[in-house]
């Protein structure tokens, strides 16, 4: 999924936290009582059948069958949103974000075995036209596809989390997924956010009142290749990894349009996304300029 700046979280009192390991990352639920038995069992199970739908990792996921046999696919019930959101951004973004740059990644050495070296040469990603159809139960699959929807999936398996224990009746909750998060206690939630060419600084604290908090940056997944550095962030017009900014950070009411969102942002400008979404962002430019929308809730330091 993803790669997400990592952030120091504050809360004023302590509260339990449920750590697990799910989709490749570490996660983190802080809630008012300890969870119990079944409520945990029904996270591990949420979090395992989305893994096993959506990851280009494993050998037997719905999506590494796609990579190899072409045809029909009916997806789980979450790809409604997901193709949705993946669609909007799409055409946004005039075909710079998409859920088909899964190839080129590999090509680019991120790749099932984490081989991080790049091909002699890079295939192009295929047009979401030419390569899919999506009725919003059955995906249509004209030619073998790697999908990649770590742009918007790890945001995504948040808001499912969220909902499980909303579910089980557990209120006032912050799921955090490497960062990544959504915030639903009363108990404001306060963000640094982390520089991308500094680890030890922050750029500014956001509070989180409620709703989800994301980011993305290219420092956190990246790699030496010939002739510079190669990162997760792959422009699907051109198949290379975009140069535009270094970090993004994102709020939005659901993990889904917040995670979503702060890969777009490194295709185009805020106000292009307004058209289809309602958010606030932060951005950094490779020179070190950040751009703050007025409603982000947050202290800037720079």
């Amino acid at each position: 999924m993803a790669s997400t700046p990592r952030s120091s979280r504050s809360r004023p009192t302590p509260s339990p936290s449920h750590h697990f390991d799910a989709i490749g990352t570490r996660w983190q639920i802080d809630t008012a009582a300890e969870l119990d038995a079944a409520c945990i069992a029904a996270i591990a199970d949420r979090a395992e059948r989305y893994d096993r739908a959506w990851s280009r990792f494993r050998d037997d996921s719905l999506v590494q069958r796609m990579s190899s046999e072409p045809g029909a696919y009916r997806l789980p019930a979450e790809a409604v949103e997901l193709f949705r959101v993946y669609r909007a951004l799409y055409e946004a973004t005039d075909g710079a974000m998409s859920p088909l740059v899964g190839r080129a990644l590999e090509d680019w050495g991120y790749d099932r075995a984490y081989s991080l070296r790049a091909a002699a040469s890079i295939r192009p990603v295929p047009r979401w036209e030419d390569a899919i159809a999506w009725d919003g139960e059955t995906l249509d699959v004209a030619t073998p596809v790697v999908l990649d929807v770590g742009a918007a999936g790890k945001g995504q398996l948040v808001d499912l989390l969220a909902g499980v224990l909303a579910d089980h009746g557990v209120g006032g909750f912050t799921v955090d997924g490497s960062g990544d998060l959504l915030h639903t206690s009363s108990t404001p939630l306060r963000v640094a956010l982390e520089h991308p060419l500094d680890r030890s600084k922050a750029i500014g604290v956001a509070t989180v009142t409620s709703g989800a908090l994301c980011a993305s940056a290219t420092n956190r997944r990246s790699w030496p290749v010939p002739g510079g550095t190669a990162h997760h962030v792959i422009d699907a017009i051109t198949g290379i990894p975009t140069r535009r900014m270094i970090a993004t950070w994102v709020t939005a009411s659901t993990a889904l349009e917040a995670d979503a969102l702060a890969t777009a942002l490194f295709f185009v400008e805020p106000q292009r996304l307004r058209e289809w979404f309602e958010f606030e962002c932060v951005r950094m430019s490779p020179d070190g300029r950040v751009q703050s929308s007025l409603g982000f809730p947050a202290r800037m330091f720079t």
